[in-house]
This record gives structure tokens, sequence and C-alpha cells, in this order.
């Protein structure tokens, strides 16, 4: 079995949305919608800080798709156009999609987004991975954890970009991956355990 998935060192990140900036070039994600989002912990906006000052501090935690084992948006949605895979991501086939929205609505983690008008780039024109399916107007979309460049063999864009080197890519299900052995050895953890999603993406510190 695989199931390829991502840890995140948070002990690295500094919250410089390269991973996000990476995404959204590399999967032609349109203006408006973001498909991997930098939060900062306790805080209801972007950057925000905890304390006062001048005792402040700011934890910062990427969020997209969890790629679940146990996906919430798989059980809900009515076509089957979510899926998980042969190497455990979960995945759309925007050809089924109807636009219900009971995948946004099911997920606890607040990772899909939808394309309620006709994509708009300010490129004027597509950009990113030339094998990207363009998603059209009244589909959910979300992470794909680089469908296109982890079956050619290739880290998902966010890991190549990332400065900090705070994301690690690979096969939960290899136990002599690096990714396994930062989970084992970090006490890795998941977001929002007892939701029972069982997500593939882990964190630690």
């Amino acid at each position: 079995m695989t199931r390829l998935s991502i840890a995140i060192n948070l002990d690295r990140c500094v919250g410089c949305h390269t991973c996000t900036m990476a995404c959204k070039m590399q999967n032609n994600v349109p203006e408006g919608l973001l498909w991997n989002r930098v939060l900062t912990s306790n805080c209801d906006v972007v950057d925000g800080a905890e304390g006062s000052y001048p005792n402040v501090s700011r934890v910062y935690t990427p969020v997209a798709c969890q790629h679940c084992q146990n996906a919430a948006c798989q059980r809900v949605c009515p076509t089957g156009a979510t899926y998980k895979d042969e190497l455990g991501r979960v995945e759309i086939d925007y050809d089924k999609c109807i636009g219900c929205r009971m995948c946004m609505a099911a997920c606890p983690y607040n990772a899909r987004v939808f394309n309620w008008q006709t994509p708009v780039r300010t490129t004027g024109a597509n950009y990113g991975g030339a094998d990207v399916p363009v998603r059209p107007k009244g589909v959910a979309e979300k992470c794909t954890l680089c469908k296109e460049r982890t079956d050619a063999g290739e880290a998902p864009m966010c890991v190549v970009c990332c400065p900090a080197h705070a994301r690690i890519f690979g096969d939960l299900d290899d136990p002599e991956s690096e990714i396994s052995r930062l989970v084992l050895e970090r006490h890795a953890y998941q977001l929002l355990e007892t939701m029972g999603t069982e997500p593939s993406v882990r964190y630690f510190d």
C-alpha cells in the first residue's frame, strides 16, 4: 500500500505564504480562491499575533486538504465525484461534480473552495502545469497533492518551494521513508483528530 502525504514542521514555518503562492501558480487556481492557506493560531486575521505588546508571539499553521483516510467529503458526495485513489489522495472528478457543495459543508478543515463564477486570472490566461485540468464554473476544488507532479514521482510544489524546508513529502505506509521516521520521532499529530476523519497530513513542533 501507498499513502502519500505531507508532514509540516511548525517550528520551521515562518508564515511567508510561499506555499500558498506556489500552489496557486502550479495548479492554475483562479483569483479569489486559495487551496493552501497559512493561518495564524488563535487569531482572526492573517499574520495576527497573540498576547499584548511587547509580549507577543505568532504560530503559523498551514492548512489545505488533509487527504483523510475516512474522508467526510467522500461520504457525502452524491455523485462519486470525490474519491480516494490508490496513492491515498482524495481527489475530485470535475466531470462528475454537480456543484451541490455537500463536500464543503462536510469538511471540518474548510479545505475546499467553489467556482461561483467563470474563473478569472489576472494574467488573462491559464498558468501553471500544462497537464493540470482547468476547472469550470460551478465545481468544487481543493489541494490535489499536486496529482500531476506526484503521479510523475515529483514532490508537490509547496514542498519544493518552501524556503524554510518546513514540509516533508513521502509515503506514510513506508516505514523507511523520511516522513514516517519524522512522524514517529517527533510525535506528529493530526488536526481535529477527534473528528474521526483520519487525516494523512501530519504536524509536529
